[in-house]
């Protein structure tokens, strides 16, 4: 049978949790531009978690820019999705199963632009999210009066004008505005835009002044990963486990987190799902989430991936059975904290997130391949890992020891050859591609020995910054990948 409000009665509680009766009937206080996994993973989750304690009250009207074809498949489950949470959760496995009725009904906008208007003239409307992928907010040149609107920010601004229009102008029916899109300033963006198009379209100046002062624009960040669809033997043992199919059941791991820049009572109020749950945070400034998942998470597989590629591994999970490479990951993690000195990060979150990055590394759940996370390798060193790198000479005794590997490892890696305008690496492991737009440089100073090391490692143009300016840094890692190649990234890090 397939899932859908009818069948809730026959399942078991026990193999699935069930959403409350009552919470079918909260109105929609929330519109959410996306039917991605994230929003339904993250967000939608959230808002259900809170609706069945009794919290929030008030249910999803999520509208897709593109296309129609999510629309039918939502309807035909009654809008109910399955989220599978699977992962390790403080080092034990965690397999839970939810029915989330989060979301009341999915409208096209290509083709119910007025019944999305619609929805904006209703009193319990309060909160706009959405997950339109980093090129939802951008500029455009499109005006309200397209119907609908090309771009989402052209989208918010007419829904918001709408609103405006039917309350007249009442301060306090302005919206509480959640963009998760991961990039920087997200909420302060997209108001940008906004603006942009309701000046543009020759908007009253009230009605500009209304878009500016009564909504609450706040920069968020969210990070959990969400897969999206399980493979097909979890599919199997799920279907088996709870009874039912499910097109739009999806996977989750156990760990999230949503951080909102909140500096006002007014948006802390119409926010009420929060109180259900300590991983999400209403703060003034999101930046100290922001740099801890950074460094920590991000940093940290970036350090990791290389030596992962160059030890053998395919996939995150794969290394981090491996005893040695699972005691590298953590070494990392606690030299990257070492050099986060910043006063205003507790030392003591930052060890527990680094004990969560374990876990999540762990998870046996997830296929996260090792190439993958090499793509824009230079890129992400940069902007994740040269800043730790640069801190460490300011810090006395911050260790680098495993970072130097990681970086060595690194250098190894992109140590490539030139075939057909590409960059091939093939010393290690099966042949990958290079996809780095840093690749033609490096293959130039991986020709010229020692002097091409320090040539790289003065390249400003690459890093920001010289990092010959690190105490012993060039010759430390030239002693480390000298290790890796004589002995296998694994024996070099177990006799550093």
């Amino acid at each position: 049978m397939i899932l859908s409000k009818n069948i809730l009665s026959k399942l078991n509680p026990e193999n699935v949790s069930l959403p409350a009766a009552e919470s079918f009937d909260y109105p929609e206080k929330v519109i959410q531009f996306g039917t991605g996994v994230l929003l339904r993973g993250l967000p939608d989750f959230i808002i259900h978690q809170a609706n069945q304690a009794g919290e929030f009250k008030g249910r999803i009207l999520v509208v897709q820019s593109t296309g129609a074809g999510a629309v039918d498949s939502f309807a035909k489950q009654d809008n109910l999705y399955t989220l599978a949470i699977n992962g390790l959760d403080a080092g034990e496995i965690r397999e839970d199963y939810l029915i989330i009725n989060a979301i009341s009904r999915v409208c096209a906008a290509s083709v119910q632009w007025e019944e999305i208007l619609k929805s904006a003239e209703s009193e319990d409307m309060q909160i706009l999210i959405s997950n339109t992928t980093e090129v939802g907010i951008v500029a455009s040149n499109d005006t309200i009066q397209d119907m609908p609107p090309s771009s989402f920010p052209g989208k918010v601004c007419a829904y918001l004008q709408h609103r405006y229009q039917h309350f007249k102008g009442d301060p306090s029916k302005g919206m509480v505005i959640l963009p998760t899109e991961l990039i920087d300033n997200n909420g302060s963006q997209l108001k940008k835009y906004v603006l942009e198009v309701a000046e543009r379209s020759g908007l009253a100046a009230d009605f500009l002044t209304w878009l500016a002062t009564a909504n609450d624009f706040c920069d968020t960040l969210v990070d959990r990963i969400v897969p999206g669809k399980l493979n097909p033997q979890q599919q199997i043992k799920a279907q088996h486990s709870l009874g039912y199919m499910d097109d739009l059941m999806i996977m989750a791991e156990p760990y999230y987190l949503w951080a909102i820049s909140c500096n006002n009572e007014r948006t802390a109020n119409k926010l009420s799902f929060v109180k259900q749950h300590a991983s999400v945070h209403l703060v003034p400034s999101i930046k100290n989430f922001k740099e801890i998942k950074l460094r920590l998470l991000n940093g940290t597989h970036t350090f990791s991936c290389a030596a992962a590629i160059i030890a053998g591994f395919t996939t995150v999970k794969e290394a981090m059975a491996n005893d040695s490479f699972r005691r590298f990951v953590y070494r990392l993690t606690q030299e990257i904290i070492s050099c986060m000195d910043d006063p205003e990060l507790d030392k003591k979150e930052l060890e527990r997130f680094a004990s969560q990055v374990l876990d999540r590394f762990a998870n046996p759940f997830l296929e996260h391949r090792w190439e993958s996370i090499s793509l824009n390798y230079t890129t992400k060193m940069r902007m994740r890992n040269v800043p730790l790198l640069l801190k460490s000479k300011e810090l006395a005794g911050c260790p680098l020891s495993s970072m130097s590997l990681g970086f060595a490892a690194y250098l190894l890696l992109m140590r490539s050859k030139e075939s057909a305008g590409q960059y091939i690496q093939d010393a290690y492991g099966p042949s990958i591609t290079l996809q780095d737009d840093q690749a033609a440089k490096l293959f130039i100073y991986s020709q010229q020995g020692h002097e091409g090391l320090v040539k790289l490692l003065e390249d400003r143009e690459i890093w920001g910054a010289n990092l010959m300016d690190i105490p012993d840094f060039a010759e430390q890692v030239q002693r480390d990948k000298h290790a890796i190649v004589q002995n296998g990234f694994l024996k070099a890090f177990e006799e550093k």
